[in-house]
């Protein structure tokens, strides 16, 4: 029996392979062995102007004291500041989020991509956020590539709470919210510990980067989480769907937007920055704004 193969041009071949090389990166989150060149982070127009989209949601959580109903949280995620996302771009969002007039700050990781030198000048910027009862943190995988002591005492130096596998509790008129916060899904991300002295009855929101920690916290009673990582695939291409996940379902759950599994919900934004491409297509950057509501359903968008 014979065979005819058909060889791709060299243009093609070597598409194809950068094609498949990005995907591959993006799908492993972010950049691990990548021949870094030496040049500064790139201010042009479609950084600079790209649109970034307030998601007003709202949340019920089933046992939120009523102390709490209206408390709201806004959610920074995946600045990656670096070659993509300069420090204006940084500043840009923390305006937004600081106009909101939040109750808390939510920030979900993935700080800097791949440079020490962009951890002191983003956590600055970062610095500037304003939250009725302050700034909470967790770190993304890119931040423990990089160092996470170091962006944990940036971080710290600026007034924002890293919450590394602990948590505190808001407590008004008698009545608590616990506000918890792992390391990274594959970077020592301890759930045990992070939870450990909550009492049952205590409402608990955890921040987590990675959503794949949801199964781990619908087993730990999370009432609430707060991931970011999958940028929303970044790349949604119209029939194909999403660069990284495609458009099924099945694949697309707990990566973008709210879910939940069994009593846990879990909402993942879409962040702010970029990783591999520096482009975004027909999925803006997003600062979700979080109101909490005690009981009735599980979800509306305003």
């Amino acid at each position: 029996m014979s065979h005819t193969w058909t060889f791709p041009t060299p243009d093609d071949a070597g598409l194809s392979v950068r094609f498949s090389r990005w995907r591959s990166r993006w799908q492993q989150g972010g950049i691990e062995n990548y021949a870094l060149r030496a040049t500064k982070a790139k201010r042009s127009i479609w950084t600079l102007g790209s649109r970034i989209e307030i998601s007003e949601q709202r949340i019920w959580l089933d046992g939120l004291p009523e102390v709490f109903s209206g408390l709201r949280i806004v959610q920074l995620s995946d600045i990656h500041h670096g070659k993509y996302y300069p420090l204006e771009a940084a500043a840009r969002a923390v305006a937004l989020a600081n106009a909101l007039k939040p109750d808390l700050v939510a920030l979900t990781g993935d700080f800097v991509s791949y440079s020490r030198a962009c951890v002191e000048p983003v956590a600055e910027v970062l610095g500037m956020l304003r939250a009725r009862y302050g700034v909470l943190a967790v770190l993304g995988n890119h931040d423990f590539r990089v160092g996470a002591d170091g962006i944990t005492k940036a971080l710290d130096r600026q007034g924002i709470e890293v919450l590394r596998n602990r948590n505190l509790r808001l407590c008004f008129r008698g009545e608590e919210l616990a506000l918890a916060g792992v390391d990274d899904h594959g970077y020592g991300a301890d759930l045990r510990r992070a939870l450990d002295g909550i009492p049952a009855k205590t409402p608990k929101i955890l921040l987590a980067h990675n959503p794949s920690i949801i199964r781990g916290a619908a087993r730990y009673g999370a009432d609430l989480v707060l991931s970011g990582h999958t940028h929303g695939g970044q790349l949604n291409f119209p029939l194909i769907g999403s660069f990284a996940y495609g458009c099924s379902p099945e694949r697309l759950r707990y990566k973008i937007g709210w879910d939940r599994l069994a009593d846990t919900q879990i909402y993942v934004s879409r962040g702010l920055g970029t990783i591999v491409l520096p482009w975004r297509l027909r999925c803006p950057a997003e600062i979700p704004h979080i109101e909490l509501l005690p009981s009735g359903p599980s979800l509306a968008a305003n």
